[in-house]
């Protein structure tokens, strides 16, 4: 069992706070969410199997923090993750994605992560056998070519110093490549199908190899990650999957507002009611077929979120309300939320062009007043034309350090501080010129 998930609901806000200034409802919602998967799997078995999920719809404007929340749960609890869009689906018959894939995606996600994890375990032992195979290549190379003697320990040295990275080798690696064309099929349900059929030819051909001449420091990379590959038991990684798919995993559905309300018997709506009913059965609970197995989605946590501008969660189809019992609103942010956001998270966009302008030489200062004006603009902007949150703050602090980006490399060893003055100065024009600031922030 993984540890971070005995976290109690206020370290998770703690965590979450990190990152996302505000929205305290929505924090409290999913930190219960996450913490009543611990205590399931602390109740007797029986009455586990009883236990779902309880998904969570988030209301709120753009850019306020509805994707971030969800994504940094995830990571958090080291749990499968997938983010999809309902407006991207249809039902069939139209154009668009099968709603089946979302769990398809979700289980290669979690086959990625066991794997990765597994890598991990064995990578110095890989090393150790890849830097074996490399110095009999290497010997052998300069045997073939009457070069001078080397033993196997003067290659080794040589090899751990780095004198070698950039000489050239010939190696021999797997073909990735299966021994005749699968067409793709644009047909739902059949991507499963057709890597199937991969697995298939894969296990009657045996594997090709070609040789390749690449620097030593690639050829020891790509030696290693053959080894790793030889070494991992796939059948426990998919097994370990499946069960982390289905008991941890979490799907994020954006934008669940643009398919609410009945459609209309022809055009661009008629298909809103049909999505909402595609979706039903994987949030209700079914079994759906993937290239690793069968997974049941009976306690995968959905967490849905929409602007709701035009419609409202009532109206989406009574069935699928029923299943996303929790509903929080989200508000939008204030100026005072902006100035927090620049300064306060761990990856505060301040901090990262501080960091990214750091690299050219150039030393970059923001004074409290400076961030303050910032945010005033950004809330003004978001007032005055179209509100989309946090992300204005994008714009803004790209258009504010638009010349001292390009220019840095000329002005390495300066610095430059950021006052209220430099920023009004910046993006003064631009903001008072509203059909200006519509385009350019």
């Amino acid at each position: 069992m993984n540890d971070k998930l005995g976290l109690t609901p206020k370290e998770i806000v703690k965590e979450l706070d990190k990152y996302i200034i505000g929205q305290r409802e929505a924090k409290k919602a999913v930190a219960i969410a996450l913490r009543n998967r611990y205590r399931r799997k602390l109740v007797d078995p029986s009455l586990r199997k009883e236990i779902m999920p309880k998904n969570i719809i988030m209301i709120g404007p753009t850019g306020v923090g509805k994707t971030e929340i969800a994504r940094r749960l995830s990571k958090l609890a080291n749990a499968p993750f997938v983010k999809v869009e309902a407006s991207k689906f249809t039902e069939v018959g139209y154009v668009g994605k099968d709603v089946e894939s979302i769990i398809r995606e979700l289980v290669d996600v979690a086959v990625n992560m066991v794997k990765e994890e597994e890598q991990t375990k064995i990578k110095d032992k890989a090393e150790k056998v890849a830097e074996r195979k490399l110095i009999d290549i290497i010997l052998r190379e300069r045997k073939d070519s009457n070069e001078e003697y080397l033993t196997a320990e003067n290659v080794k040295m040589l090899l751990n110093s780095g004198k070698l990275d950039d000489k050239y080798v010939e190696i021999e690696v797997s073909e990735k490549k299966p021994p005749f064309p699968i067409i793709e099929v644009g047909i739902p349900n059949i991507s499963d199908l057709d890597l199937g059929l991969k697995d298939a030819f894969s296990q009657l051909f045996p594997p090709r190899t070609k040789k390749k001449k690449v620097t030593v420091k690639e050829a020891l990379n790509l030696l290693v990650q053959e080894e790793m590959n030889k070494m991992i038991d796939m059948d426990k990684v998919t097994k370990e999957a499946l069960r982390r798919a289905e008991e941890d995993g979490i799907v994020f559905i954006d934008e669940i507002d643009k398919i609410a309300g009945k459609g209309s018997t022809y055009g661009p709506d008629v298909s809103r009611e049909g999505v909402q009913r595609d979706l039903l059965p994987i949030v209700e609970g079914s079994t759906v077929n993937t290239k690793y197995g069968s997974i049941k989605t009976d306690y995968i946590l959905f967490i849905a979120s929409g602007a709701f501008h035009v419609s409202k969660p009532s109206d989406l189809i009574p069935e699928l309300q029923g299943r996303f019992p929790i509903r929080v609103n989200l508000s939008p942010l204030s100026e005072e939320d902006f100035f927090k956001i620049l300064v306060e998270p761990e990856n505060a966009l301040t901090k990262q062009y501080i960091a990214l302008l750091a690299t050219e030489g150039v030393t970059v200062e923001f004074t409290e007043e400076g961030i303050r004006e910032l945010a005033r603009f950004a809330h003004m902007v978001n007032e005055t034309t179209e509100n989309i949150g946090a992300r204005r703050l994008h714009t803004i602090m790209e258009k504010l350090l638009e010349d001292l980006s390009f220019h840095a490399p000329d002005v390495a060893g300066t610095k430059v501080v950021i006052t209220a003055e430099y920023v009004k100065k910046e993006l003064k024009d631009i903001v008072e010129n509203t059909d200006l600031s519509r385009y350019i922030l």
